[in-house]
């Protein structure tokens, strides 16, 4: 997991700051949406870029009761760093870390007969019972178990291992496909068959501590999916699943994360002037350029190229021809701010910043992918860490 250290030097080019007032405020918010409920802070992907122990540390401030990440190692991740809290892990692979797992006491998902198989010898090696949770497919059609004759199979050998006691079944959970399209057909067809796959676990002696299915959609969106846990992802780090939904702000939500650097070069330049790889931009006229030290390397889309806007100066620049790996260039139509002012990439947008889903926008992508791209070179920056009195 990539927290990388705030180094003066560093700086001086570009920053992250993540602000983790505003995550501790989301998930409280997310939590008012679900009542008596649990939350699953997801934390994946090294908090959604966010950097996954702060982020995670600060989530459990804010009452979040479990953790999910991917894969395993994420969470063992979290575990060396000192939390304790229930954690979920998803992603799983033959030969992967079962032991060490079931002996930090994680949760591990399975999906399939050889998940089950595996982790079963795990626990045998380890001496100690496995907490599982199985994963039923309801439509989405990527992990997870089908319906019919392999769930059957999969229940009715977790309960023999469970008799054993090589395992605890502690959960059953499924996933939405199209969660953030209001009204899609496939939500009720997934709820409907989660709610009987559910049923005839349960029917054969399956008693879970938890069932879940809610990602940031739906805990935002649909509250007949929240069952006794919700997982918000993306929604927790103050983005919208998706602007058909609504903004943040309608869901009471502040992004965390923002996105700057300081202007490395600023200068003069006559009109027909081409402008980095390509010339797919050359000036209509006199005017000033602005060099901003971030690029592909550090997870600027390279589809921003003309497109992703940048506020310098007080002002909405664009992207001016090509991303390169290290660097692009903004026209600053004959202004003149000085060496060292800050671009503002992205941000909650509060004071005329662009926002991740602007980037988005500009890309043909998701705020996911905007904010999940940021690279290790970029140095996150935290802000608010302590809980104010």
């Amino acid at each position: 997991m990539t927290e990388t250290a705030a180094v003066p030097t560093a700086l001086l080019r570009a920053r992250a700051e993540i602000d983790l007032g505003a995550l501790r405020a989301n998930v409280r918010t997310l939590r008012a949406r679900v009542g008596d409920l649990a939350v699953m802070a997801v934390v994946k992907a090294d908090g959604y870029g966010h950097g996954a122990v702060r982020c995670a540390r600060a989530a459990v401030e804010a009452g979040a009761t479990w953790l999910g990440t991917a894969t395993p190692e994420e969470a063992l991740a979290l575990r060396a760093a000192g939390l304790t809290q229930r954690a979920l892990c998803w992603l799983w692979v033959p030969g992967g870390p079962w032991r060490q797992a079931i002996e930090a006491d994680i949760d591990v998902s399975l999906s399939g007969m050889w998940a089950l198989r595996e982790v079963t010898e795990a626990a045998r090696a380890a001496g100690r019972t496995a907490r599982v949770q199985l994963k039923a497919d309801t439509g989405l059609g990527r992990n997870g178990c089908q319906p019919g004759a392999d769930w059957a199979e999969l229940v009715a050998a977790a309960l023999r291992a469970e008799a054993e006691g090589l395992v605890r079944v502690t959960g059953l959970w499924s996933h939405f496909a199209c969660a953030d399209e209001p009204g899609h057909p496939s939500i009720a067809a997934q709820l409907t068959r989660f709610r009987e796959m559910v049923a005839y676990a349960e029917g054969q002696g399956v008693r879970p501590e938890v069932r879940h299915i809610a990602n940031s959609p739906a805990t935002l969106t649909l509250p007949e999916t929240h069952f006794d846990l919700v997982r918000p992802g993306i929604a927790m780090y103050g983005l919208s699943p998706s602007p058909e939904i609504g903004t943040p702000a309608d869901f009471g939500l502040r992004p965390v994360m923002t996105l700057s650097a300081s202007l490395a070069l600023v200068k003069r330049v006559p009109g027909e002037h081409g402008v980095s790889y390509g010339h797919h931009y050359v000036t209509p006229g006199p005017t000033t350029l602005g060099l901003v030290p971030l690029g592909y390397g550090d997870g600027i889309p390279r589809h921003a190229s003309g497109a992703g806007p940048v506020l310098v100066d007080g002002k909405w620049r664009t992207v001016a021809g090509r991303v390169a790996m290290d660097q692009f260039v903004v026209d600053l139509g004959g202004d003149e701010p000085p060496v060292g002012s800050r671009a503002v990439l992205f941000g909650p947008g509060e004071g005329g910043e662009p926002t991740a889903e602007d980037w988005a926008a500009a890309c043909g992508t998701i705020g996911y992918e905007i904010v999940t791209r940021i690279g290790s070179r970029v140095p996150r920056v935290y802000v608010n860490e302590e809980e104010r009195g």
